[in-house]
């Protein structure tokens, strides 16, 4: 992508924007992109959603691709550095997974060039999901449901192998597209999409805070490594190549969706996109692997970082997205097959419907996310404390009550949601 330069405006005021070529240079691409050897098609990624939360790939039976990788949050986890196995931190961040359709590696450090060599490589890290690859597939050959879905995913080549579980695997990433946002609205043409401190804080980027020099394109990333300054010791791509130039350098992530997807940085060290704006400003560290895309000094005010972040955040849609191509989860917690009957709850428009429940011993409450947002169904009273994580659109949680009284149920994400259960004994008449 060329980089326009921009006109620096008065003191005080963000450069002029040339709205048009910067309308164009994020203009997003009608379709994402497969490789002739792996053409996406609706069987294999639903396969390949499966196994992504098939805990039978990792060496323990309990952990997932999904364990790290969670839908609610950019497909990251929401910590600077998982635990691995062994109890220890992991060596750098979880990465998010939007938009890998697009990448032309894969890691921080760039190892894998291409998302079916990235599939196999957590799935047999000793200290990620510790997997044995060939057991696993053993384990799902014998699988009458998983035999019938090679079958459909693959029918020229129907048999249960590692190539094709890593090609269902990255055909399913390949549907992680990031929604469109205000941004995108903005880019379409709409000049009302963005308020001023957030255009404001888009000339900051493409102008005097030189944020456009990596973070280029609709995905918001030049695909390459740069060493931006940050503390450590972890040398990134330096050892892949054996370049000792790429010492220190990692890849620039996208920024879409970024705002669920903290903390930041390929170590996870800055909590914050304010965080992120001051490192640049006034945390570098010297040394001679800096980018040579990283702006000498950032002069920036306390109002020009807000409008920075402010434009950040028209980057991320409203509430974590849900790809169509994840299916739905189920949930369940203290309710048994043996239940006699099942009341439903809605959640759309951020409302429990109906707010107030009757319930019986022994019956269930089924709880749907028909909504477009992701909630969160919380107990916390009593002698019952449940937590359901991250409720995405579709997904239901079940619920039992093993002994009579009221339940106070909230969305923690959206506190207001409320909802009151009465649970009488088993002989109300």
């Amino acid at each position: 992508m060329i980089v326009a330069t921009l006109v620096g405006g008065a003191a005080g005021s963000p450069a002029a924007l040339d709205a048009e070529h910067w309308r164009q240079a994020f203009a997003r691409p009608d379709h994402a992109p497969a490789p002739a050897d792996n053409p996406t098609t609706p069987e294999k990624v639903k396969l390949g959603a499966a196994l992504f939360e098939d805990t039978r790939l990792s060496g323990s039976g309990n952990v997932s691709c999904a364990t790290c990788h969670q839908g609610e949050l950019s497909f990251s986890d929401g910590v600077d550095r998982h635990p691995g196995l062994d109890g220890r931190p992991l060596d750098r961040r979880t990465p998010p997974l939007w938009n890998m359709a697009w990448g032309l590696s894969w890691f921080w450090d760039g190892r894998a060039a291409s998302l079916e060599a990235q599939a196999a490589i957590p799935i047999e890290n000793k200290r990620e999901m510790a997997g044995d690859l060939q057991s696993a597939i053993r384990t799902l050959a014998a699988d009458p449901l998983m035999q019938s879905s090679f079958r459909a995913a693959f029918p020229e080549d129907p048999a249960v192998t590692r190539e094709n579980l890593a090609k269902a695997l990255a055909a399913f990433e390949r549907t992680l597209v990031s929604p469109e946002t205000r941004f995108d609205r903005w880019v379409e043409g709409n000049d009302e999409a963005l308020d001023k401190d957030e255009l404001a804080g888009l000339s900051l980027f493409v102008g005097k805070a030189g944020c456009v020099a990596c973070h280029q394109g609709w995905r918001f990333t030049d695909e390459a490594f740069h060493d931006i300054g940050l503390a450590g010791a972890d040398k990134g791509r330096g050892p892949i190549l054996g370049v000792k130039a790429a010492d220190h350098a990692f890849k620039t992530p996208s920024l879409r969706e970024r705002v669920w997807s903290a903390p930041y940085m390929h170590d996870g060290s800055l909590a914050t996109f304010e965080d992120v704006v001051d490192h640049y400003a006034k945390g570098i560290v010297k040394r001679p692997t800096l980018s040579a895309d990283l702006p000498q000094s950032i002069d920036l005010t306390e109002g020009e970082r807000a409008q920075l972040v402010a434009f950040l955040n028209t980057i991320s849609s409203d509430d974590p997205p849900r790809p169509a191509s994840l299916p739905p989860k189920t949930m369940t917690w203290g309710a048994t097959a043996e239940a006699v009957s099942t009341t439903t709850v809605s959640q759309k428009d951020k409302r429990f419907a109906p707010g107030a429940i009757l319930l019986k011993l022994g019956e269930a409450l089924r709880i749907v996310n028909d909504d477009t947002r992701t909630h969160n169904v919380r107990i916390d009273g009593g002698n019952m404390h449940f937590n359901s994580d991250g409720q995405n659109p579709g997904d239901t949680v079940t619920l039992g009550f093993d002994q009579p009284g009221h339940y106070d149920i909230i969305c923690g994400i959206h506190p207001e949601m409320r909802l009151s259960v009465d649970v009488a004994s088993a002989t109300l008449h």
